[in-house]
């Protein structure tokens, strides 16, 4: 097992850079974790991907869960969490508390665009290798360009879920001679069936017993709230927002919720920490408790369901009549990448012939020259501040 704080360490540092939005959060984890560091496997990373994107909850923020359970136990997911969640969370607590104007400032407005361009290179580059790692017959190539071409026709949660599922039936069908393997470093311990389901029965228990005891306090309503929009939460990021403001409703208003939900765009990390914005506002004699509670009850629903799956999951993996649907959905989580670097990434990025010269050369430097991420990112901050200041 690794050292916990050293895995804290690692997404602590990605918690402070990761902008651009679930897509880019899994490009650079890949960068992170199997180029630089190799946790894993492009095939394992690849199959945690698509795992993610079955589940409700926070995908990119359950994919860097599940990289600290591989890596540490229990306590080196939990570790994974703190650390990327970490920088979210104490921004957006710093932005409730200060006014609108640090974030209308043109100095700020340039960080985040240059940072917003970086994300443009991330996914593009995760994009293109992991297309060279699963996309090497006619058919695996296909089904990725089905899938892209599917979600920006058809952007939403079922046909993301029904593209997947054909990409399965698909690779079940036509895929089955090609094996995945798992390094057994990256297998988890055996757990009995009992152990493997109590998340699965914490949840549910959550699920419907926390409403039932909303009635006690405001900070268990608060908390009860949240973990239902956390349940009900299929593909992350931004289909968290309606649910969110129906839950807030009357509590808060409409301004102050679109300032939170713009301070979540603007900061690294998964959207779903608007929560922690929100949790400030709705109890207000003691703001950073609320704040708290609002966040764990977002994000636990989604962990509790990864982690009663993962357990098996592996297992399911090594399963040569299932090797086959694997490797089609991981042809088609490159097509729903492909997909996410246009919508959202690129086209919230891009802008002008300056902005995309700004890409191409990060780009260039990043998958040529090999630039280490950090150096991209003081580049990426430079480039956005100058193209703001003229």
């Amino acid at each position: 097992m690794m050292n916990v704080l050293t895995i804290f360490k690692q997404f602590f540092l990605l918690g402070w850079i990761s902008f651009g939005g679930p897509a880019a959060h899994i490009g650079y984890f890949r960068t992170t974790f199997v180029d630089k560091l190799n946790w894993l496997s492009d095939k394992d990373y690849a199959q945690l991907v698509a795992l993610s994107q079955f589940l409700p909850g926070p995908g990119s923020s359950q994919v860097g869960f599940a990289l600290g359970y591989q890596r540490g136990g229990l306590a080196g997911a939990i570790a994974a969490f703190c650390g990327f969640t970490l920088p979210s969370v104490l921004l957006m607590l710093a932005l409730a508390i200060l006014s609108n104007s640090v974030t209308d400032s043109t100095l700020f407005q340039g960080v985040i665009h240059g940072l917003k361009l970086l994300a443009v290179v991330v996914v593009a580059d995760a994009t293109l290798s992991m297309a060279g790692n699963f996309c090497r017959t006619k058919l695996t190539s296909a089904i990725a360009v089905a899938t892209a071409a599917v979600l920006l026709f058809m952007p939403g949660l079922w046909s993301q879920t029904g593209v997947l599922i054909l990409a399965a039936i698909s690779g079940f069908i036509w895929l089955k001679s090609r094996t995945v393997n798992l390094d057994a470093e990256d297998v988890p311990e055996k757990t009995s069936v009992n152990a493997a389901h109590i998340p699965l029965i914490l949840f549910v228990v959550l699920l419907f017993g926390l409403p039932l005891l909303a009635h006690l306090s405001l900070a268990v309503k608060i908390f009860s709230d949240f973990y239902q929009a956390g349940s009900l939460v299929f593909g992350g990021g931004h289909v968290v927002l309606p649910l969110l403001q129906n839950i807030v409703g009357d509590q808060l208003g409409n301004d102050s919720f679109i300032t939170g939900y713009a301070a979540a765009q603007a900061v690294p990390g998964p959207m779903f920490t608007l929560a922690t914005y929100l949790g400030y506002q709705l109890l207000p004699e003691t703001p950073i408790i609320g704040a708290l509670i609002a966040t764990a009850g977002v994000f636990l629903p989604g962990f509790l369901l990864l982690l009663g799956v993962l357990k098996n999951w592996h297992l399911l993996a090594e399963n040569p009549s299932l090797s086959g649907a694997i490797n089609g959905v991981n042809a088609a989580v490159v097509g729903l990448l492909l997909s996410a670097l246009y919508q959202p990434v690129f086209i919230s990025a891009v802008h002008s012939a300056t902005d995309f010269a700004l890409v191409i050369s990060g780009f260039f430097l990043l998958r040529i020259l090999k630039l280490p991420i950090m150096g991209l990112v003081g580049l990426a901050i430079i480039g956005g501040v100058l193209e703001s200041a003229f």
